[in-house]
């Protein structure tokens, strides 16, 4: 049986603040949505669908959805101007893990945690590569936890 994600949901504390965020910062473009009887938007991520629906619900520390950029530093410079980086959840803002990959931690307006994934540390600007801290260097790792990879290919 073959399966894969077809879309996520996450709160939005003001719908429209959180479309604008996700369209800015990630390029995200509304669709058309059914009426659930409490306001909620669906919005296209390439083939993958985000949906948000507007509840009055905290959001936790820790679990988050992952995203993948082809390009992380205009989605970085749109997080620092609203003030959206998380540097508690996972130690820094900008994480890099075994395989040449950064983690960018952001969070939403609602208060979600977003992480922004990118292949290739040397691909960044030297002002983005200068915030990096290593996962290795904050949490130790084993041969096995090194040999982990967020991208895999068959």
């Amino acid at each position: 049986m073959s399966s894969q994600i077809n879309h996520v949901s996450v709160n939005a504390l003001d719908l429209q603040e959180s479309v604008d965020f996700y369209v800015e910062l990630l390029g995200a473009e509304p669709i058309p949505t059914p009426n659930f009887g409490i306001p909620v938007q669906w919005l296209a991520l390439g083939d993958t669908q985000l949906h948000l629906f507007e509840r009055d619900i905290q959001p936790t520390t820790h679990h988050h959805l992952g995203i993948t950029v082809e390009d992380v530093e205009p989605v970085y410079r749109a997080a620092e101007r609203r003030g959206a980086f998380d540097r508690q959840a996972f130690g820094n803002h900008l994480v890099e893990l075994p395989g040449d990959v950064i983690q960018l931690y952001i969070r939403d307006p609602a208060g979600n945690l977003v992480e922004l994934d990118h292949h290739g540390v040397d691909r960044l600007p030297e002002d983005l590569r200068a915030q990096v801290k290593q996962l290795w260097d904050l949490n130790p790792q084993s041969e096995d936890n090194m040999r982990g990879r967020l991208f895999v290919y068959n």
